[in-house]
């Protein structure tokens, strides 16, 4: 099973890029939860949320070229019901388009009925990453900022 995610946002392509693979500014679009990794081909990555110790997703970077596509593998391990669906993979695709940027996020490799807690939160994020970018604010819908107390704790 495929699910593709497209949206266009007025930023640069390196900016982009930035916000996908620092940790910082990750985290203020992705629930709080930082990505950990030097992105060079082949190196691994980890998800982690400073409200837990426990490591909430893994994986490999697949393909890293900068500023235009980041491939990688996916372990999540948020919950008991996705720690049994295995690996998947999620594709960045960033293609400048004017002053704007075309993203496509493509998370694929998931099984037929794939339980939604992998792939449906995309539509979150990805809104989170385009109010980040174009406004510098923060997504304030109850799911965006769902695990953002547990933080400050």
């Amino acid at each position: 099973m495929k699910k593709v995610f497209e949206i266009y946002i007025k930023t640069t392509p390196d900016r982009l890029w930035q916000a996908i693979t620092d940790a910082e500014m990750r985290s203020k679009y992705n629930f709080g939860v930082r990505i950990s990794s030097d992105f060079t081909p082949g190196s691994s990555y980890e998800q982690i949320h400073p409200a837990t110790d426990a490591l909430l997703g893994e994986g490999e970077n697949l393909e890293v070229d900068p500023p235009r596509r980041l491939v990688q593998s996916m372990t999540a391990l948020w919950s008991e019901d996705v720690k049994s669906e295995g690996t998947s993979r999620v594709t960045w695709e960033i293609e400048p388009v004017g002053d704007s940027c075309r993203l496509i996020v493509t998370h694929d490799n998931l099984r037929e009925g794939a339980n939604e807690e992998l792939y449906g939160g995309w539509p979150m994020i990805l809104s989170g990453l385009k109010t980040l970018l174009e406004t510098g604010e923060l997504l304030t819908t109850p799911g965006s900022l769902m695990y953002s107390s547990q933080a400050e704790r």
